[in-house]
């Protein structure tokens, strides 16, 4: 009974390689689009009917909100599992039991794989370097890469990298992906070094592909609002909104680094996918902002509603232009 959960972002996939390079071992891989992260009711639904399964079960969970899966995790604690936990999204109150190892850090700075990296001594840095990319941390990014004495290229080929993993996750189902989680952690992890993995994956060459087709339609989106401090954006309910919606978002929020921003998919059930970046000079708030609706969390820098009500959206927007207006 070994599982190894991790959000479907680039962030949770090269967290977890980090991890299984330097601690390698058998798992169940559990994983599922960006947004679907109540991971632990998977686990919990296993070894519910049979709770002595539970008794020292060891579970690795990356890049995956606590405080969303804090019922499921305080269940599998009760369960005897030992869990390995870390991550850079809001956790509430953290349980105290010995049978949890936590690394939670919520800097606006920090995602989970320079968490692990961290934990890891750099051990495997140019993947932490791939996911911080991918969670639009660029100064981070730098940050880490300096030691590693790369050129500006292949600096730009770990850039691209982390932003196709990142875009890969987004979906409202796997269908909506060009790959499972799971199969592109599959593909990544016989590759110690990404620039490797660059070389030599077809897997890549059909997230460059898919990336430019969705971008060009994204970026011919004009704002519905744009005032000083607040751009929001609306794209339609097609596939390609949905997969780009996080690298999109990011793009943006990098275009205006003073301007925060909200990006509305419609889910064609009366609802709608909210993406929001916090203003780059400010990663703060865009939490707070989501989480006060039905399906909302993240993180102070990005955040985002799974299923907005239709109802709902003229009190969003007035909330967002309330929260980061100038």
């Amino acid at each position: 009974m070994i599982f190894d959960v991790f959000n479907g972002d680039a962030d949770g996939i090269c967290a977890l390689h980090q991890l299984r390079m330097a601690e390698p071992r058998p798992a169940r891989l559990i994983s599922g689009v960006k947004r679907d992260i109540r991971l632990l009711g998977r686990i919990v639904s296993e070894i519910r009917p049979d709770r002595k399964r539970g008794q020292g079960a060891m579970i690795t969970v990356l890049d995956v909100s606590m405080d969303s899966n804090k019922e499921d995790l305080l269940t599998l604690l009760e369960m005897g599992c030992r869990i390995f936990y870390a991550d850079h999204h809001f956790s509430g109150e953290i349980p105290d039991s010995e049978s949890l190892e936590n690394h939670i850090d919520t800097n606006p700075d920090v995602c989970t794989s320079l968490i692990v990296d961290r934990l890891l001594k750099g051990r495997y840095r140019a993947w932490a370097v791939v996911a911080a990319f991918g969670d639009n941390l660029h100064d981070a990014a730098m940050d880490a890469a300096a030691g590693l004495e790369l050129t500006s290229e292949q600096l730009g080929r770990l850039r691209e990298l982390g932003e196709l993993m990142n875009y890969n996750g987004y979906g409202r189902s796997l269908s909506d992906l060009h790959f499972t989680p799971q199969a592109l952690y599959e593909a990544v992890r016989p590759y110690e070094d990404p620039l490797d993995f660059c070389n030599k994956s077809n897997m890549l060459v059909s997230l460059r592909h898919g990336f430019k087709d969705d971008m060009a339609r994204a970026l011919s989106c004009e704002p519905f609002i744009h005032k000083a401090g607040v751009r929001a954006f609306k794209f339609p309910s097609e596939p390609w909104s949905r997969r780009v919606a996080g690298v999109f978002s990011n793009e943006k929020a990098r275009e205006m680094e003073e301007t925060a921003h909200a990006l509305i998919v419609d889910n064609s059930d009366g609802t709608y996918l909210v993406s929001v970046r916090a203003p780059l000079c400010n990663k703060r708030g865009a939490d707070l902002l989501c989480r006060a609706y039905p399906t909302g969390g993240g993180r102070g820098a990005a955040a985002g509603i799974n299923a907005l009500p239709m109802e709902l959206l003229e009190d969003f927007l007035n909330s967002f232009k309330k929260a980061f207006l100038s």
